[in-house]
């Protein structure tokens, strides 16, 4: 007790140095104040508070010592908040329930007096209702993320597939509807408790359920909306950061959904016209027992960032914020509807945005290709480009020459994207390795300065 007593006399003299109590055998105590301080070291985050545009570039470069060092005290975000979101029951439902709960409320025992035991069971069945309406609503406002804190690939993903601002706006109107029905619920009840008579309370014990139903279901369709987003978010694929990803790129049926389900687990719809693929695609590829992840993405049309669809968007989201490895696929066998000079002029712009991935070419669809390259009678003339000309006969340089019906360049395909995802691997485990090693120079850091 005595050298608590003197601990707590220490701290409260020098509340930011440590203490340490010593007893002699003559019963005396010492307190002896250590001369080191220890600083109190706040980690912050800044949070993303702009809306998402599809232009960025997910290029995962070796970062410098300082620049490392400077970022240890920011939370590394991650994937996989879709899958944590809360069931939401429809408004019906809802309702129903809380109705059911609310009516089995007895009346507070040991209340002689009719007209009191009855103001007495219909305040408190009024309270209940409010509280069983009001509960989910405000568990739904807490435990659905706020989208500022998410990683910046699902945030895309709300903002491409619900709408901009819709997520936080059916959030807000719920939030809204909880105040509400906790408002009305609390006026009734009151009212219901001031009754005088059995037949006033029981009176005003109706109008305020009828008027909590007809509150609750004005704005109700806020919650099934909110259902809505919940069942659409929560089907969106799930991606692990830790695991090397293969994303597939290029026009509109070019044939990468025909190569996904050549590589992959992946079983996406094939079909002869634009945008078959409507949303993102996760597949696996196993390689000598190691399992990778594999991606089909919508096509890619020769227009500006601005005049893109959500569907394009998506696929920029993709390459942008996750370290994905690229397979580009181009179809010059002129069935896929976009014509080679404006693949050529799609691809280019796409491997310069993001040069920091790692790539490989493939062109399908080979067992097509003719010895005169395919003219579209929109094109204009070559006007000499080199580069062009040998885009239209064979593609890419080193590119990758396959075709899935006749099943050539397929074993070659699965060589070289089991290398690249090999490689795609080592490059995530070098850059968690410098994240670890950075955070452990911070903390060797503060322990440093703790012992000046």
């Amino acid at each position: 007790m005595g050298t608590s007593l003197f601990h707590n006399y220490g701290r409260f003299l020098y509340p930011n140095c440590y203490s340490r109590a010593q007893k002699f055998p003559n019963g005396f105590f010492s307190v002896v104040l250590e001369t080191k301080c220890y600083p109190m070291i706040v980690a912050s985050k800044n949070l993303q508070t702009g809306s998402y545009e599809a232009g960025g570039s997910y290029v995962p470069v070796k970062e410098t010592k300082e620049q490392l060092l400077a970022k240890t005290s920011e939370v590394r975000e991650a994937v996989g908040a879709f899958q944590k979101l809360p069931m939401v029951m429809p408004s019906v439902d809802i309702f129903q329930s809380a109705l059911r709960k609310a009516k089995r409320i007895p009346p507070t025992k040991g209340i002689a007096n009719i007209a009191k035991r009855e103001k007495n069971k219909g305040a408190k069945q009024l309270d209940a209702l409010m509280k069983e309406l009001a509960v989910p609503l405000r568990i739904y406002k807490e435990n659905f993320p706020n989208k500022t804190l998410l990683h910046p690939y699902e945030r895309s993903l709300i903002e491409l597939t619900l709408g901009d601002g819709n997520y936080e706006e059916v959030l807000r109107k719920v939030d809204a509807l909880r105040k509400k029905v906790v408002s009305i619920g609390k006026e009734h009840a009151s009212l219901c408790a001031k009754s005088t008579t059995k037949k006033e309370a029981e009176q005003r014990l109706s109008e305020g359920m009828e008027k909590l139903e007809e509150v609750f279901f004005a704005d109700g369709k806020v919650v099934d909306s909110l259902l809505n987003n919940a069942k659409t978010l929560r089907a969106m694929p799930v991606v692990d950061l830790e695991t090397p990803i293969l994303c597939l790129v290029g026009a509109p049926n070019v044939g990468k959904s025909s190569l996904v389900r050549i590589l992959s687990t992946g079983k996406p719809e094939i079909c002869n016209y634009p945008f078959t693929t409507r949303g993102i695609l996760m597949g696996h590829i196993a390689f000598n027992y190691k399992h990778f992840q594999v991606t089909d993405t919508p096509g890619l049309l020769r227009r500006h960032d601005n005049d893109r669809n959500n569907l394009e968007k998506l696929t920029l989201a993709v390459l942008s914020h996750l370290p994905t490895s690229v397979l580009y696929v181009h179809d010059l066998s002129g069935q896929c509807g976009t014509s080679p000079s404006d693949q050529f002029l799609i691809y280019k712009e796409m491997k310069e945005r993001f040069s920091g991935h790692l790539w490989l070419d493939v062109v399908s669809k080979c067992d097509l290709l003719e010895e005169s390259p395919v003219f579209f009678s929109t094109e204009k003339s070559d006007d000499g480009d080199v580069e062009l000309i040998k885009y239209r006969k064979l593609g890419p340089d080193e590119a990758i020459h396959v075709s899935v019906k006749s099943e050539v360049g397929l074993n070659e395909l699965k060589r070289r994207v089991h290398e690249m995802l090999l490689c795609q691997g080592n490059r995530i485990k070098s850059e968690t390795s410098d994240q670890e090693n950075s955070e452990d120079q911070c903390e060797n850091s503060d322990d440093q300065y703790g012992k000046r």
